[in-house]
């Protein structure tokens, strides 16, 4: 089989030219969301027009960003490009909050030859270019205007070929050193039949329903590839829709049959909190075929609070499926098996800190950590491995995960040092022509499943013990009401004699600071932390909602926030963020 975006779209559209492809639906214009569609004919139509259009523009190997909100153009946009044989940067607008840095420095990274857009984001895309110094590096276009360029031109132009680069997926973690993933045709169309294989969604029962950003790897891959390359139909949403009505996504996984559905746990946790009984009572969640938990650490409270919240609606254990998976990766890499509840294990927490998982019986009174299975890679190869060493540990042993497999990126664009270190590991006794992909992160192999157990570098050492900072995250934000969830960083600092914690955690919007309310929450969060890690919270900041970083994805990270703890963002001990 040809292994290109190109080939799986004019297949589609070749075998059922009449079917629906894609479906947006906008909230933005009716709260209950306006439907529109592409069928697979039309969406070929629209997106073979504007790559003869990006090709006329000599875009064929360049970088075409696509810097537009979610929607079904930025379907055609992305789809154009890498069919063009250019390469695709999906990205974000800049209406986007907080997010500015990142989006400057992904655009420099790339140096895209144009910026596609919608029409109503023009003129702010410009607007964002000029006051940053960028307005002569960049054209500014639109779909329309690309085919009214291109109007009368019909010459057929190469195909892409598999081993091309079809998109940079920046990956969302530092905001100042950005790291493109070069994604191949091969990789992506790979990756989604790997996926497609684990989680036994197939054409005729099944469909794809997201609401996760579609320059997000996982967003991407769910709700554009693996439709696309499974030839299913696909039903978007904005990310913003969701977040102002989560119940909303629910409506559309009941109204859609045998869908396949992902988010990251705190979306799971965000329904569960604000779906109330009457939005519950119109729902049906039984024909829903899966729900991929994954992109950050999958913590067994939500799963348990999802399933107590949606059982009396048809939700199935065995529907929730945690899932491990990377950029890197291009994005799947491994799945709890399929017609099973999610194993939840408990383990020593002392010995997974000195690196052994240990599991607890009923009735042990030592600490325990529950972790969640992500279950087996599909179509790829895995190795807990020594990082230090490069060998392979033997199970029950944790360390970082590497993987090798054809859906593997070809590195990071620009970044050859980086991308050495990282893509070409050699394991050690290994055949050092076949090298494997170093994830950074920490798992470990128990009963033929991968537990996942944190990310290298944001392991906090302390006394020469290992410490989780998702764990200790947990218990921070369930030590005090005040506490608002999943907005916390623990994270290392240095102190005289060795490794110290600090945390910053935001305070919730209802919640108003003070000195009392702050030496309060601190003095719950150092006991909670005290008996359940046994360690001392070094410094506590009682932060203002929106202190603590986040990538564009909404997940915290770490590194920023310790970055700006450092620098002193909090030092007068008020929790007020110093401009």
């Amino acid at each position: 089989m040809t292994e290109t975006i190109s080939h799986h779209l004019a297949q589609a559209a070749a075998l059922t030219p009449d079917e629906t492809a894609f479906t947006f639906v906008d909230h933005g214009v009716d709260t209950r969301g306006v439907a529109s569609s592409l069928t697979w004919h039309e969406l070929d139509e629209r997106v073979r027009r504007t790559a003869r259009a990006l090709r006329c523009a000599d875009t064929a190997g360049e970088r075409v960003a696509v810097v537009a909100p979610q929607s079904l153009e930025y379907v055609v946009g992305f789809l154009a490009a890498a069919c063009a044989g250019a390469i695709a940067v999906p990205l974000f607008p800049p209406s986007l909050p907080g997010h500015e840095e990142k989006l400057v420095a992904v655009l420099r990274d790339a140096s895209p030859r144009l910026l596609l857009t919608v029409e109503e984001q023009r003129k702010p895309l410009m607007e964002f270019c000029a006051a940053h110094g960028m307005s002569a590096d960049f054209r500014v276009v639109t779909e329309e205007e690309l085919a009214q360029n291109s109007a009368g031109v019909r010459e057929d132009f190469d195909e892409p070929l598999p081993d091309d680069v079809a998109y940079l997926q920046y990956t969302s973690g530092s905001t100042r050193i950005p790291s493109g993933v070069a994604i191949t045709h091969a990789n992506v169309c790979i990756n989604a039949r790997q996926a497609l294989d684990a989680y036994d969604i197939r054409r005729g029962r099944n469909c794809t329903v997201g609401w996760l950003p579609l320059y997000h790897d996982m967003g991407l891959v769910s709700t554009v590839a693996m439709p696309l390359i499974g030839h299913l139909p696909s039903v978007l949403m904005d990310p913003l829709a969701f977040i102002q009505q989560p119940v909303r996504w629910l409506r559309l996984l009941t109204r859609h049959q045998g869908a396949f559905t992902a988010a990251p746990n705190f979306a799971y946790d965000y329904c569960a909190q604000r779906v109330d009984a009457e939005e519950r009572a119109e729902l049906s969640l039984d024909s829903v075929a899966a729900m991929v938990n994954g992109s950050e650490p999958i913590v067994p409270r939500t799963l348990e609070r999802f399933q107590t919240a949606f059982a009396p609606v048809g939700m199935r254990r065995t529907t929730m499926r945690p899932s491990y998976g990377l950029a890197e990766a291009t994005v799947f890499v491994c799945a709890s098996p399929g017609g099973e509840e999610p194993a939840v294990t408990p383990f020593d927490r002392q010995a997974l800190g000195e690196g052994t998982a240990r599991t607890l019986e009923s009735g042990d009174d030592r600490v325990m950590v529950e972790l969640v299975g992500c279950g087996r890679p599909t179509g790829q190869e895995m190795a807990i491995v020594d990082p230090a060493t490069g060998r392979r540990r033997e199970d029950g042993i944790i360390g970082e995960i590497w993987l090798r497999g054809p859906n593997i990126g070809r590195g990071y664009w620009n970044h050859h040092e980086q991308s050495e270190a990282v893509f070409h590991a050699v394991l050690d006794g290994d055949d050092p022509t076949e090298p494997w992909l170093r994830t950074g992160d920490l798992g470990v192999w128990h009963d033929k499943q991968l537990y996942v157990t944190g990310r290298l570098k944001d392991l906090v050492i302390i006394d020469g013990t290992n410490h989780y900072p998702h764990d200790i995250e947990e218990t921070v934000q369930s030590a005090h009401p005040a506490i608002r969830p999943h907005h916390t960083a623990a994270f290392s600092v240095p102190g005289d004699d060795g490794e110290r914690l600090a945390v910053v955690a935001e305070h919730a919007r209802n919640v108003t600071w003070s000195q009392g309310i702050a030496q309060e929450v601190t003095q719950a969060v150092r006991s909670a932390v005290a008996a359940r890690h046994g360690v001392a919270v070094h410094d506590f900041v009682l932060a203002p909602p929106g202190s603590v970083p986040r990538t564009t994805s909404g997940k915290v990270t770490r590194s920023a926030c310790r970055d700006q703890y450092l620098a002193g963002a909090w030092a007068d001990g008020t929790g007020a963020w110093k401009r």
